[in-house]
């Protein structure tokens, strides 16, 4: 009626006033009517809104007694230098017709809060930005917002998790979005292609598989993309070559495999290009000729060689150059120095060799710049070292404790040393009787300058994106430390990059080496400190010992200590402790270049004794006196020394014993008898296939498992040294640890870490008096540790070994039920070395791969069926071979197929687990089993990419294979024949294959620990 009305009067006047009294009495009327939103007020609606965002935030101090557009501290709260990432701002225009307010602009940054992302956002139509990083909100995104107009999105540095939903598709006026540092998993949603005005695209940080979907390429707008630390699959997309405006391109430890693709090359407008850690083929350098507005360019462990092509040296705008981790050769171009705007030039770890150039050791630039780790000639290094120039190992000499070469000539080795304790990041202090040396120099990017003899320090390495400080490399403990020895964790090393620590002028010999640990950064608390992961690589002496190492993992949680024990033979007097970052886990939690390497002491102990000041003539007046005893004494002491072994056999093991490449302490018999109460029969915990096993107590208390060679075993002391050389130099959480050896005599035992919880089988599915309830957690993360140490022996150690054996007696479980695996076998070299045939059979029945048991053909896929069915085992609680549900089934492999032909694979959950369990993970154990069970060895996934799938870091393949190709001719007489034989030896003895980067195959025999 208002309108009726008003459309009249506005006739009568347009003939009486004309249209501009018309206009003026207009706005009177209006004026003179009441409205609902008051002028310079939010909508009551928008006020409702914001009530019911605030309550699933779980925000609780917003001030609803004042408007929220009027500028209250509580609405909008002044930004402050202290708390540089806190934002807590609510923006209104006001501009709308009649002063009607609303709400376009929300920033609730770094405020922990812990609910969900609000469904109440899409009761804010005007609202335009949304930015909610760094809480501790969980969830997913909600539906509700497929129908919003935001334009800018950032939910990074929470713990969303689940899929990416495919509705986020539909803002389709989103210019900004960033999702980066959650848990989201699964692949990318091709429906994110529909973003086309998308500009700004975070996914950085998350546990996403698969490949990208090709819809992407239609983000033509991009200028921004982070991809980094994910598990996708395959090579770096060819279409990215669609996203020609593009600046800024991160892809560092993304998962995907090299070459890096040609069509990067048209991406001309890049300014900042990170690429890191691509697996796989390699190439020659990318062709980049045209990026000429780049000032930031990696390209770290890409698998690169040839030379660095020239155009480089005429980047004028270049600042930062990392070319770290690849195989580049030649000469190293003189035309580097025209690069005036360099501050950062990373060239560790290549083959670069010829001399170094003069504009580098004289001086002439202002970039700190790392050149170790290659083959330049060593009479180009420079007289003396500088914090901005990292020579180590920067010729191919390298650095011998003896030679003097890379910054040491004022510190050639004065005498042998035989221990060292460093307090890493911190200063000199004493725990009991140990002295620990300070190491509180200020780090550098690329800093190598020896200031002492016994020990020094390489850095390489700055964090990106991030304002330079003192206290880059050392860093502070954040909270009152209650663990003991305090003092040693205080303080830690850090390193963005790589650090080394080269311990010089040490004895030869067997060392114990043990690496202190403590995440003192990140928190454990309800916090966005809390959601960090510091993942990186542990090498001692070259050797890859700790892969993806995250320290509150490993210790249970943060401020709390986890202490990493190794034994090293030293052969040259040195000894290198090498840690790396590799690009995964987080960078920006809690701020921005949080990552890299962290490390609290290290304690380097001799197992031998060191020589006694003036033993050597002591020496002379033992042997003096030897030579006037009488002749029939000597014949009574070579007549001993004859009965015990000592003579002959014992002489012939220690020289064998010496020859062999050791990583582990040799015992005497005297201490063996001691710590297991001389062989005590209440101490056997057990029979294995050579010999009793026997729980003993070191002098230091340790407790240990004592292997001991029966003298009825048909495995000799030649294969008894081969097994120790083998074990000895695999370190691995997921493998049982090897203290030592005896050979004494015609004693032959080893010496094991103890395992409380016996076997897997022994707890699982015993004697119910031994069984332990093992809820699922616990059984999932022992199957994730089995395949972790799987794919150690198959893909990572030195030794690549073929276990052959891995059934649940010889997963064995430490005080936490933590699984490692035992029973590596006896190595000796396989005389057919170009082949997989082996003509002796040895294993478990019901628990051999076919191709094994038929044809004797062995690859390490063989380990991978073992495996699907101990997994199988794991969800099920029953052993293979002892489980018959009734005559139609021969085993738990056998129902496990039958039910997956009926779709019922929940049927196989343990029902002693009840209903607590997860679901999810229990039906991809079980697919995962039955993928690793396939009859074809070439559909069976390998052990790396089982880890993946375990942890859901990747997808299972629904694969569908008849399983009944070698049942058929299981059946057949020649195969039971086969059978037959292999019965004959299964009971003990299992062939691992053995291979070292670089040499032909190698079988084995084995035996239980």
């Amino acid at each position: 009626m208002v309108a009726v009305k008003m459309a009249r009067v506005h006739q009568v006047l347009e003939i009486i006033f004309g249209s501009t009294m018309i206009s003026l009495l207009i706005l009177m009327a209006i004026g003179s009517i009441k409205v609902k939103a008051q002028a310079g007020h939010l909508p009551p609606e928008e006020v409702q809104a914001l009530q019911q965002v605030a309550t699933q935030l779980g925000k609780k101090d917003w001030n609803f007694k004042v408007d929220p557009c009027s500028n209250d501290t509580s609405w909008k709260t002044p930004l402050s230098k202290d708390r540089p990432y806190y934002a807590n701002i609510v923006t209104c225009n006001c501009s709308y017709i009649g002063g009607e307010c609303h709400v376009e602009s929300i920033l609730l940054k770094a405020q922990d809060l812990a609910g969900v992302l609000p469904r109440a956002i899409m009761k804010l139509p005007f609202l335009k930005k949304l930015d909610l990083t760094r809480n501790y909100l969980s969830g997913n995104i909600p539906s509700e917002w497929a129908s919003t107009k935001l334009e800018f999105l950032s939910v990074s540095i929470n713990r969303l998790m689940g899929k990416i939903p495919s509705y986020l598709g539909n803002i389709t006026t989103l210019r900004a979005l960033g999702i980066e540092n959650n848990m989201f998993s699964g692949t990318v949603p091709p429906q994110l292609g529909n973003l086309v005005n998308l500009e700004i695209l975070y996914l950085g940080a998350n546990n996403l598989t698969g490949n990208l979907p090709l819809a992407l390429s239609n983000l033509t707008k991009l200028t921004e993309l982070r991809i980094s630390s994910n598990n996708f699959i395959g090579k770096i997309p060819s279409f990215i070559q669609s996203w020609k405006n593009l600046q800024k391109l991160e892809i560092q430890a993304s998962g995907f495999e090299g070459p890096i693709p040609s069509s990067i090359s048209t991406l001309n407008n890049l300014t900042e290009l990170r690429i890191s850690d691509l697996h796989g083929e390699g190439s020659e350098f990318p062709h980049l000729e045209n990026m000429t507005g780049i000032e930031s360019l990696m390209l770290r462990n890409c698998n690169i060689s040839g030379s660095i092509p020239l155009y480089i040296a005429a980047r004028p705008s270049l600042e930062k150059l990392d070319l770290s981790f690849n195989r580049l050769g030649g000469n190293l171009s003189r035309d580097l120095e025209g690069l005036l705007e360099l501050e950062n030039m990373y060239l560790t770890s290549n083959l670069l060799s010829g001399p170094i150039p003069d504009w580098l050791k004289n001086g002439n630039t202002r970039a700190e710049i790392d050149l170790s780790r290659n083959n330049f000639t060593e009479s180009s290094l420079p007289t003396t070292c500088r914090d901005t120039l990292n020579l180590f190992k920067s010729t191919s000499g390298g650095n011998n404790s003896k030679a003097v070469v890379e910054c040491l000539k004022n510190f050639a080795c004065s005498e042998d040393r035989y221990s060292l304790h460093i307090n890493c990041g911190g200063g000199a202090t004493n725990i009991g009787d140990i002295s620990y040396v300070a190491d509180e120099e200020s780090g550098a990017a690329a800093k190598y300058v020896p200031t002492r003899e016994s020990w020094e320090i390489s850095n390489t390495g700055h964090f990106w994106s991030k304002n330079r400080s003192a206290s880059d490399y050392i860093a502070q403990n954040l909270s009152i430390l209650r663990m003991e020895n305090s003092e040693l964790y205080t303080r830690a090393r850090l390193s963005p990059l790589s650090l080394t620590y080269y311990v010089r002028c040490l004895a030869n010999g067997n060392y114990n080496v043990k690496l202190h640990f403590a995440e003192i950064v990140l928190r454990d608390n309800s916090s966005y400190y809390s959601l960090g992961r510091r993942i990186f690589n542990v090498y001692i002496q070259e050797k890859l010992v700790l892969k993806d190492f995250d320290i509150r993992k490993e210790a249970g949680g943060v401020d709390k200590v986890t202490i990493q024990n190794f034994k090293v033979l030293i052969e040259d007097g040195t000894l290198g402790i090498y840690l790396r970052w590799a690009g995964k886990g987080t960078t920006a939690v809690p701020i921005r270049g949080t990552y890299g390497p962290l490390i609290s002491a290290i304690d380097v102990e001799s197992e031998f004794k060191p020589p006694i000041p003036g033993g050597g003539k002591r020496k002379k007046l033992i042997v003096a006196g030897a030579v006037v005893l009488p002749s029939f004494l000597i014949l009574i002491v070579i007549g001993t020394l004859w009965w015990t072994g000592y003579l002959g056999g014992r002489a012939v093991k220690e020289q064998e014993l010496l020859g062999l490449d050791l990583q582990t302490g040799i015992f005497t018999f005297r201490q063996i008898k001691a710590a297991t109460n001389n062989f005590d029969p209440a101490n056997k915990i057990g029979r294995g296939g050579f010999g009793s096993v026997y729980k003993g107590t070191l002098s230091d208390g340790t407790i240990v498992a004592v292997k001991q060679l029966s003298s009825k075993s048909k495995q000799g002391h030649r294969e008894f040294l081969n097994e120790i050389g083998m074990i000895s130099a695999l370190q691995h959480p997921n493998l049982v640890r090897l203290y030592g050896c005896c050979v004494e005599g015609n004693q032959l035992l080893l010496v094991y870490e103890y395992m409380e919880n016996n076997s897997l089988a022994h707890t699982l599915f015993g004697k119910e008096e031994s069984q332990l309830k093992m809820d699922w957690q616990t059984r999932q993360r022992i199957c994730v540790g089995i395949a972790k140490g799987l794919a150690f022996l198959h893909e990572e150690s030195a030794l690549k070994i073929v276990h052959r054996d891995i059934k649940a007696a010889n997963i064995l479980l430490d005080r936490d039920l933590n699984p490692k695996i035992s029973d590596f076998g006896l190595a000796k070299l396989d005389e057919e070395e170009n082949t997989h045939i082996d003509t002796e059979f040895f294993g478990t029945i019901g628990y051999m791969a076919p191709e094994y048991a038929l044809w004797g053909y062995l690859t390490y896929k063989a380990d991978v069926y073992i495996f699907g069915i101990v997994a199988l085992e794991i969800v099920v609680g029953k052993s293979n071979m002892k489980y018959r549900s009734d005559e139609n089934f021969v085993c738990l492999m056998d129902w496990a197929l039958v039910l997956q032909q009926k779709e019922d694979l929940m049927e196989l959950v343990d029902p002693r687990l009840g209903s607590q369990f997860n679901k999810e993970e229990a039906v991809r154990m079980i697919k995962v089993a039955l993928l690793c069970t396939f009859s074809s060895p070439a559909l069976r996934p390998t052990m790396s990419e089982v880890v993946r799938m375990l942890e859901g870091r990747a997808s299972v393949p629904e694969l569908v294979v008849s399983q009944g190709m070698y049942a058929e001719q299981l059946g057949s007489g020649a195969s039971m024949n086969n059978l037959d034989q292999i019965s004959l030896h299964s009971s003990s003895k299992t062939r691992p294959l053995i291979h070292s980067s670089g040499t032909p195959w190698t079988a084995s025999s084995s035996s239980s620990v």
